[in-house]
């Protein structure tokens, strides 16, 4: 008789600990998979639409315009006549127009 409660007590904590992790994995993905996913989508949909004379602004904080759209990168013209070409995944955000 004592086998079979032990058995049974091993199967609840089982799939007790099932549970918390399945419940845990959840809630990570929610809260931090998912929204990642998104803020990612919407990065290269903003990259994807960037055409020349949209100003940008780079994840290292240079402001300029863009001048030619390359296949990984963009040639921006600075603010003082300067050209750099900068990588589409260096573009943190699009400027809004004051």
């Amino acid at each position: 008789m004592e086998m079979i409660f032990g058995a049974t007590a091993a199967s609840e904590s089982w799939m007790g600990s099932a549970i918390f992790l399945v419940a845990f994995f959840g809630i990570f993905y929610f809260l931090i998979i998912r929204p990642r996913k998104t803020q990612e989508k919407k990065h290269a949909e903003l990259v994807q639409n960037l055409k020349p004379h949209d100003k940008i602004i780079t994840i290292g904080g240079i402001y300029g315009e863009v001048k030619k759209v390359k296949d990984k990168t963009f040639i921006i013209n600075t603010s003082d006549n300067g050209e750099l070409e900068v990588l589409k995944t260096a573009v943190a955000y699009k400027q809004d127009e004051d």
